[in-house]
C-alpha cells in the first residue's frame, strides 16, 4: 500500500529528520561525539543507538527522544540493512514500462537484484538475450539499468514485496534468471523445502533461489563473492547448490578472474550455473593468461588457461591499455573530449556508439592529499609516515601502469581506497577510468548523482565477463 506524503513527511527516523533539518552527517557525528561512520550505521540500519546516544540525538536533532526511537525502529522494520539501502531506497515501489519489445528469436531474461545491470548488459551484448525484467530497492541503479535495456521493465522495490507473481506479470515466461544477490553476512540457508515467499526470515540469497524455483526458467546465473565458498567450512555454497538441485536443476560452479577474460581488472567471483533440462554447461575457456593468486587457493573450481594452451594467449588487458586514449584532467577538473582515436583493441570495443565522452571527472584533493599522492607508489610504505598514520597496504597507492588494476571498490575516486591512484597523474581515478576498467562501454548511460554512480560501477559485474558466460550458455543450450 502507498503512503501518504503526509505520513512520509511524519516519518521520524534519524536519516529523514537530519536531512529535513538540513545537517550534514559529519555536523550530526561531532554534535553527539560519534564518528561518522557509526552514524552511517545508524542510518543504513546496521546498528541501533544506545539510549544516551538517542537523547543526545533528540536534543541536536530537536525532537522527542521517545518519538525518535518509535521512528527509528519502524525504519528498520521496512529497510534491508546493507552498503547503500537503506540511505538510497525508494519509499514506494515503481514500476518503469519497457519501451520496445523483445525481438522474439532472443532468450528472454530477468535480472534480480539488478543494480545498474552488468549482468545482463552482458548477456545482451552478446546479441542472443533480451532483458524483459530487472528489479533492484536502489532508485539511482534501476534507473540506470533501465537507461540501458530498451526491452526491459524496471521494478523500483522489495523483490519480497513485489513477489513472485508481480515478477511474471510485467515478464511473462522467462528463459534465463541472473543475478548476484547481497549476501547479508552469509546467513545459513535453510532446506529449500521449508521456503515460502513471505516468510521475512528469508536471506537474499534465498529469495534468489525461491524466484527461480517459481519460474523455473531454463537456466540461471548466481553470482557472489568468492567468501562464500568458505563460509561456514563450506556448508553455505553445499546448501545452496543443494537447494537448486531440490528444485531440479543440474548445477555446476566455478571460481572465475575477470582478468582472464578481457577484463582489465584482478576480480574474482563465484558463479552457480544451472540448467533445468539436464543440460551440462560448458564453462568458457580463458582469452587472456595472467599470473595472480587466486583467493580460493589452488582447487579445480578455480578457472585457468589450459597449461599447453597459456603461452599463446595474450597478456591480460591492462590499466593503460584500458584508459590510455582518455585525456589527462588534474584533480578537481573534467574533459569532455577524447583525446586520440582509440589505440587498441579494448579501446575500440568500449568507443562504438558513444555521444562523446562523459563522466571524465577528477575528484578534488585537498593539498595535504596531493602531498600524499605525489609521494605514491606501489603500497602505502610509499608515503612519508608523518602523512599517513594509518592504513592498509594498499592504500593510497598507485596502480601499475602494465597490468590489470586490483578490485575495484564503491570508493575508487578516494586514494585512501584500495589502489586507485592513476599510474601517471596525481589523483585518483575518473568516474569513466572507472567504468572502463570495469568493462563498460563509454555508450552506457549511468543515472544518479556522482557518488552514486561511483557505487553503482563499483558493486557491478563486469560486462564483458558477463558476456564470455552468456557466449558459453548460449552454447551449452544449442548442444
Amino acid at each position: 500500500m502507498r503512503r501518504s506524503s503526509w505520513q512520509r513527511s511524519m516519518t521520524t527516523d534519524i536519516r529523514t529528520i537530519r536531512i529535513r533539518k538540513r545537517i550534514r552527517q559529519r555536523d550530526l557525528a561531532d554534535a553527539i561525539g560519534v564518528s561518522g561512520h557509526t552514524i552511517r550505521k545508524w542510518e543504513r540500519g546496521l546498528e541501533f543507538p544506545e539510549t544516551p546516544h538517542f537523547e543526545r540525538l533528540a536534543e541536536v536533532l530537536s525532537i522527542d527522544a521517545r518519538e525518535l526511537i518509535i521512528g527509528q525502529r519502524e525504519h528498520l522494520s521496512r529497510v534491508i540493512p546493507g552498503e547503500g539501502y537503506t540511505t538510497a531506497c525508494s519509499s514506494d515501489s515503481q514500476i518503469l514500462h519497457a519501451r520496445q519489445r523483445a525481438p522474439s528469436e532472443r532468450l528472454r531474461l530477468i535480472d534480480l537484484f539488478c543494480g545498474c545491470g552488468g549482468l545482463s548488459y552482458g548477456f545482451e551484448w552478446t546479441g542472443h538475450y533480451a532483458t524483459v525484467c530487472g528489479i533492484d530497492l536502489l532508485c539511482d541503479r534501476v534507473r540506470s539499468f533501465y537507461s540501458n535495456h530498451p526491452y526491459a521493465t524496471g521494478v523500483i522495490g522489495d523483490i519480497q514485496e513485489f513477489g513472485v507473481e508481480g515478477i511474471r506479470r510485467v515478464s511473462e515466461e522467462v528463459d534465463v534468471v541472473v543475478g548476484g544477490p547481497p549476501c547479508q553476512g552469509f546467513s545459513s540457508i535453510r532446506p529449500f523445502r521449508t521456503l515460502t515467499e513471505k516468510d521475512r526470515r528469508n536471506t537474499l540469497v534465498e529469495r534468489f533461489l525461491f524466484v527461480v524455483a517459481t519460474l523455473r526458467p531454463r537456466w540461471f546465473l548466481f553470482e557472489n563473492v568468492v567468501g562464500m565458498l568458505t563460509h561456514g567450512e563450506g556448508k553455505m555454497l553445499a546448501s545452496l547448490v543443494r537447494g537448486f538441485e531440490d528444485a531440479g536443476y543440474e548445477v555446476s560452479w566455478r571460481i572465475i578472474n575477470a582478468a582472464l577474460f578481457g577484463v582489465p581488472q584482478h576480480r574474482e567471483r563465484l558463479f552457480i550455473v544451472g540448467n533445468r533440462e539436464g543440460k551440462a554447461f560448458a564453462w568458457p575457456e580463458p582469452t587472456h593468461q595472467e599470473e595472480y593468486r587466486s583467493m580460493a587457493g589452488r582447487r579445480p573450481e578455480v578457472v585457468s588457461p589450459a597449461p599447453l594452451f597459456s603461452g599463446q594467449l595474450p597478456d591480460a588487458v591492462s590499466v593503460m591499455d584500458a584508459i590510455g586514449d582518455l585525456p589527462p584532467v588534474n584533480a578537481g577538473c573534467h574533459a569532455e573530449e577524447y583525446a586520440t582515436g582509440p589505440q587498441n583493441e579494448y579501446q575500440r570495443l568500449m568507443r562504438p556508439g558513444s555521444k562523446g565522452l562523459t563522466l571524465h571527472r577528477a575528484t578534488k584533493h585537498t593539498p595535504k592529499m596531493l602531498t600524499i599522492i605525489r609521494h605514491s607508489g606501489p603500497n602505502i610504505s610509499s608515503i612519508p609516515k608523518h602523512l599517513v598514520t594509518s592504513g592498509f597496504t594498499s592504500c593510497y597507492s598507485r596502480l601499475y601502469a602494465n597490468k590489470p588494476s586490483t578490485t575495484l571498490t564503491v570508493n575508487f575516486v578516494h586514494p585512501a581506497s584500495n589502489r586507485c591512484i592513476h599510474p601517471h597523474q596525481d589523483r585518483a581515478l575518473t568516474i569513466r577510468e572507472g567504468a572502463r576498467l570495469q568493462s563498460f562501454p563509454d555508450r552506457f548511460e549511468f543515472q544518479g548523482t556522482l557518488a552514486q554512480i561511483v557505487k553503482q560501477i563499483g558493486n557491478a559485474a563486469p560486462p564483458l565477463l558477463a558476456r564470455a558466460i552468456a557466449e558459453a550458455m548460449y552454447q551449452s543450450d544449442r548442444d
